[in-house]
């Protein structure tokens, strides 16, 4: 089985992801953050769409259903809180599966952000779509879910194999590498971050990345080895998250 995925920026810093499975030529965009901007790419790839995957219900994930709905006639599928948007066609939680086409989807718990978020694993391309979950070197923010909800998901992330390719929603990466620095010295991490500033400085895309990658530098990840003071490997990451939800730099 292959998937191919197709990448593009859209709003101020999200990025959209059109998803073809190519034994049969069925194609799903993961969110809906822009719809015009997911239709100009539509039509500049040759593709029809048939399914939204969403993974959360914040306007710039969810936001252009109804718009794509209408003109594609897309079956919208997600988590029950996309309700408060557009209605899913077909809700889906942890443990759930999607078919598009021959490639299936996992769907995972990856509550924090927001309490009913979720991911799109596909094993066998090990490709995962983790919208505002987990990002280059960063995560989401605790808009709804607590420290606890929130490392339960990483956890379940980070359990997938090394060399999963990880599609996160958000040029991010630059902000989340200066955080970094100022709560971790590790050599990877700087040499990572050099890499990130200068793919920046170029206009070249962070995203996506790989579990192996975050696992070894993202400090949210790391967090319990950056607060060894702190038994608690959840409260450690509270730690972490409420230093970067703090930090100016």
């Amino acid at each position: 089985m292959t998937l191919t995925v197709r990448q593009f920026p859209c709003l101020s810093d999200n990025y959209g992801f059109l998803a073809r499975d190519e034994a049969s030529g069925l194609v799903a965009c993961i969110d809906t953050p822009d719809a015009a901007a997911i239709q100009r790419e539509l039509e500049a790839a040759g593709w029809t769409l048939s399914l939204i995957l969403n993974t959360h219900w914040h306007p710039d994930h969810a936001g252009g259903n109804a718009e794509l709905k209408a003109a594609t006639g897309a079956t919208i599928v997600g988590p029950a809180e996309v309700s408060r948007i557009a209605p899913p066609d077909r809700v889906v939680g942890d443990g759930d599966t999607v078919m598009l086409g021959e490639t299936r989807f996992e769907v995972i718990d990856t509550g924090g952000h927001t309490l009913g978020h979720v991911t799109y694993f596909d094993a066998a391309d090990e490709i995962a779509f983790v919208g505002d979950t987990l990002f280059a070197l960063g995560c989401g923010r605790l808009f709804e879910g607590d420290a606890a909800q929130m490392w339960a998901s990483l956890q379940r992330l980070t359990a997938l194999p090394d060399a999963t390719t990880v599609y996160c929603a958000h040029e991010y990466t630059a902000a989340n590498a200066r955080f970094a620095l100022s709560v971790d010295a590790d050599p990877a991490l700087k040499a990572r971050s050099e890499e990130i500033f200068a793919a920046r400085e170029r206009g070249e895309p962070t995203v996506p990345t790989t579990i192996a990658l975050e696992k070894a530098t993202n400090p949210f990840l790391r967090a319990p080895l950056l607060r060894p003071d702190i038994a608690d490997p959840a409260a450690a990451f509270g730690a972490v998250r409420a230093a970067k939800d703090g930090f100016a730099g």
